[in-house]
């Protein structure tokens, strides 16, 4: 193994260059000052919703969507086929305000063509969407994310966290992986090379949906209704960010290591449908994360030249732990700080481990 040690070593300085390239490229979201504007502000704005069994949801999630304050915007609620009373609590809301439109799937289901039909029946240019499970942060929200509109700006980004459970290593980890995918597309956003969002909160026109034929392409997937939308949609021009606290949604997030290990897979499984360039430039990105750990690993095991290799270590840590530390407070994810030199190898061995179960066992369904 000694032998091997100046291979692995220059193979160490090569992988740790690569992925600090790459904190730095997304640092342009965690060290920017300015906040786009769009001249959009005063348009009309249609909040679309699919759900499927989120009774209870819902009765959280409609109070605060007309609790809005904006000047003009309606409420598109989509029914999925749902089993429990969730289209009885939209029918109740819909009879104390006319601001709330009901679309009730009776043929074909799915979210994506829920969506389809929501847009289809939406009166406004401009899209705002959210999960059922979604909770805006303020008031504010739809007028934070409608005034990033322009001519040109036709899809909005913005942020969506999740609950903090006390005492919850998983909830750590569920929100550390939200915050590192949030400045990766914020990051690349902001560099001009817009790859992704989250339906979450996300904001796009209904011009672009229809000159794109919609989810036409990637129709036989499941998911994808967010980011491959995004990802097939996205130009240099035509996207801005919305990180104003005002603009952000928080969901809650999962209880358990299956239910969210199923998630993350679901999540994964549509990468490689994404753009040639964002598949190498994500894979790389992941790639020189777990070689990086891994390759310290094995020299530190070898025991040669430890001060050069602690040294080169401690340099890239300070740095991914400055940019990220800067990112968590943007996003209001300050508590993980004290924890993120600890929760990114931890996360890039999960990332691994679904990635690698990807390949070899072929999901029977997406929940």
């Amino acid at each position: 193994m000694i032998a091997f040690f100046p291979l692995l070593f220059y193979c160490f300085i090569i992988i740790t260059f690569i992925n600090c390239g790459f904190y730095t490229y997304i640092s342009r979201f965690s060290f920017s000052t300015s906040l786009q504007c769009g001249t959009k502000k005063d348009a009309g704005i249609s909040v679309l919703v699919c759900a499927k069994n989120e009774e209870k949801n819902l009765l959280t999630l409609i109070p605060k969507l007309l609790a809005q304050d904006y000047r003009q915007f309606e409420i598109i609620l989509i029914n999925d086929h749902s089993e429990d009373d969730t289209l009885q609590v939209m029918q109740d809301f819909a009879a104390q305000n006319s601001l709330i439109t009901i679309i009730d799937l009776k043929t074909k289901t799915g979210k994506k063509f829920g969506i389809t039909k929501g847009i289809l029946h939406a009166q406004y240019e401009h899209l705002l969407f959210t999960d059922a499970d979604c909770i805006p942060q303020s008031k504010h929200w739809i007028s934070e994310m409608a005034a990033q509109f322009s001519n040109e700006k036709q899809i909005i980004l913005g942020y969506s966290g999740y609950s903090k459970i006390a005492n919850s290593w998983l909830n750590k980890v569920i929100r550390f992986e939200t915050l590192l995918t949030a400045m990766q597309y914020f990051g690349y956003a902001e560099n001009k090379n817009p790859y992704m969002g989250v339906g979450r909160n996300l904001a796009y026109t209904k011009t672009l949906f229809k000159k794109s034929k919609g989810f036409e392409s990637h129709a036989h997937l499941k998911p994808g209704d967010d980011d491959l939308f995004v990802n097939q949609n996205a130009s240099k021009t035509n996207v801005a960010v919305c990180t104003t606290l005002e603009s952000f949604t928080r969901s809650e997030p999962k209880k358990n290591w299956k239910a969210w290990f199923i998630q993350k897979r679901r999540h994964t499984g549509v990468a490689h449908h994404y753009r040639s360039k964002h598949q190498l430039q994500l894979g790389a990105f992941y790639a020189s994360q777990f070689l990086f750990f891994l390759l310290f690993v094995s020299l530190v095991a070898i025991n040669q030249q430890l001060i050069l290799i602690l040294s080169v270590f401690v340099i890239r840590e300070i740095m991914v732990w400055l940019i990220t530390s800067k990112a968590a407070i943007k996003l209001q994810e300050k508590e993980l700080i004290p924890y993120i030199l600890i929760l990114e190898p931890f996360l890039v061995s999960i990332q691994m481990l679904i990635f690698i179960t990807n390949i070899l066992i072929k999901p029977r369904r997406w929940n």
